[in-house]
C-alpha cells in the first residue's frame, strides 16, 4: 500500500513542474506526455490523443466481479490546460512561458489525479474499473466535448463520473457540492449595429450606431431584472464595445459583445429571445440594422442527485464536507460529461487568509496543502462505487 505522505513531496514537485510549463487548450503536448509517462510507470493501460491531447489511464480492480450486468466503472477527470494570462506571483516555480499561466489550478488537478492513480494502483482492492480521464481545453474550448466526440465514453464507459475543482473561496480542505445545478450555462453574444457613417457635425444625415449601441446596452441590463422570474438566477454582462476611429466621424458600425449565464434552459431561451427583440427594436428606433450572433458554448453543469449525495457522504469520511448553498455562475465543460453519465462536480476548498487570490487572477497559485485531501477524495469515490 502506498504511503501517501511519502509521495506528496514528489507530487508537489510534479505540480510545480507543470506550473512552470503551462500549455493552452489542445496544445498540452508536454503535459499529456508527462501524464502518460506517469500512468505507464504504474502499469496502467494508457490511451493518448483522445479529443486532441486527451489521455485516459485504465486500472482494473483485482476483486472478481460479483454483480449482475457486468463490472462497474467509475471515471475521475482532471483538466490540463492553462490560461492566456501573464503570471504575477514571482514564485520560484512561476510560468516560464510568457503570456501563459496556470491561473485556474489545473496543474493541481493533474497532480491530484496522478496521485490517486498511484494510490489505487498500489492497492486495487475493488471490483471494477477506474478510468483516469485527463482532459484538454476546458477553458472555453470544449475539450470535454471533443473527447466525447472522439469516442471517450464508447471506449471507456463510466457508470459514475466525478471531477474536482479547487475553490479559493472555501477554506482549505473543505469539500462542497450539491444536487442539480452547480455551475452555469455559458453563452456569448456578439451584436453588430450598422448605420451609415458620416460627419460628426452633421448627425441629422447619419444614423448614429454609437447612440443606438449605448441605448441597447442600457436595455440589455434590464433583462435579468425584468424578464427573468425572481426565483431564477441569471447573469448578463456586456464586456466589450467597439466602434469609431476619429473624434469627428460617426462610425458606420459598432459591435457589442457580452456573456449570459443561466441554470435553467427556459430562462436561457427567454434571455436570448429578449436580446433579439431588443436589437430589432433598436434598429427601428434609430434607423440602423442589427445582427445578433448568439453562441451557447457550455451548458449548465447539472449534478445527478444520487451521485452528489454519495459524493457528500464519501467526502465526510475524508474532510469537512458541506452542501453548497447555491450554484456558481461560472461555467465548466464537465457539463458535457454529465450529460452522458450520472456524476457530480465537486469543489475542493483551497482558500487561505481573508482574501485569497481568485481563479483567473494573475496572482493566483494552487495551494499544495490540499493535494492530499483531493487525492484521498478521488480514491474514496472510486472505492465507494466499486466496493
Amino acid at each position: 500500500m502506498t504511503d501517501l505522505a511519502a509521495i506528496l513531496p514528489d507530487l508537489v514537485a510534479l505540480r510545480r513542474d507543470i506550473h512552470q510549463h503551462p500549455e493552452l487548450g489542445f496544445c498540452e503536448h508536454r503535459t499529456a506526455a508527462r501524464v502518460a509517462q506517469e500512468l505507464r510507470a504504474l502499469g496502467l493501460a494508457v490511451h493518448e490523443g483522445i479529443g486532441g491531447t486527451g489521455v485516459v489511464g485504465v486500472l482494473q480492480g483485482r476483486r472478481p466481479n460479483v454483480r449482475a450486468g457486468g463490472t462497474r466503472t467509475v471515471g475521475l477527470r482532471a483538466d490540463m490546460d492553462a490560461l492566456p494570462i501573464t503570471e504575477q506571483t514571482n514564485l520560484a516555480w512561476a510560468s516560464r512561458t510568457p503570456g501563459t499561466f496556470h491561473g485556474c489550478g489545473h496543474d493541481g488537478h493533474v497532480a491530484m489525479l496522478l496521485g490517486a492513480a498511484r494510490v489505487l494502483a498500489a492497492d486495487p482492492d475493488f471490483a471494477g474499473t477506474v478510468h483516469f480521464i485527463f482532459q484538454p481545453a476546458e477553458e472555453g474550448q470544449g475539450g470535454a466535448s471533443a473527447m466525447i466526440e472522439d469516442g471517450l465514453f464508447d471506449r471507456f464507459p463510466c457508470d459514475r463520473v466525478y471531477a474536482l475543482h479547487n475553490w479559493p473561496s472555501l477554506p482549505a480542505g473543505t469539500i462542497a457540492t450539491r444536487p442539480g445545478p452547480i455551475m452555469g450555462a455559458a453563452d456569448k453574444f456578439r451584436i453588430v449595429i450598422a448605420g451609415k457613417g458620416g460627419h460628426a457635425a452633421i448627425p441629422q444625415d447619419t444614423p448614429d450606431a454609437i447612440l443606438a449601441a449605448a441605448a441597447l446596452v442600457q436595455q440589455l441590463n434590464t433583462i435579468v431584472a425584468r424578464a427573468v422570474p425572481p426565483s431564477q438566477a441569471a447573469v448578463l454582462s456586456v464586456t466589450e464595445i467597439h466602434g469609431g476611429e476619429a473624434h469627428n466621424v460617426i462610425p458606420a458600425e459598432v459591435t457589442v459583445i457580452g456573456t449570459v449565464r443561466t441554470f435553467d434552459p427556459q430562462v436561457q431561451e427567454r434571455i436570448e429571445a429578449r436580446i433579439r427583440a431588443m436589437v430589432e427594436g433598436i434598429g427601428t428606433a434609430f434607423e440602423v440594422r442589427g445582427h445578433v450572433q448568439y453562441d451557447r458554448y457550455y451548458p449548465a453543469t447539472i449534478n445527478d442527485p444520487a451521485a452528489a449525495a454519495d459524493a457528500l457522504a464519501v467526502a465526510a469520511t475524508v474532510a469537512q464536507a458541506e452542501l453548497a448553498p447555491e450554484p456558481a455562475a461560472t461555467s465548466e465543460d464537465f457539463s458535457f460529461m454529465l450529460q452522458q453519465w450520472p456524476g457530480a462536480y465537486i469543489w475542493l476548498g483551497q482558500g487561505v487568509g481573508e482574501r485569497p487570490a481568485p481563479l483567473h487572477n494573475p496572482h493566483y497559485d494552487f495551494n499544495d496543502d490540499v493535494l492530499e485531501t483531493g487525492i484521498r477524495l478521488h480514491c474514496a469515490l472510486a472505492r465507494h462505487w466499486l466496493a
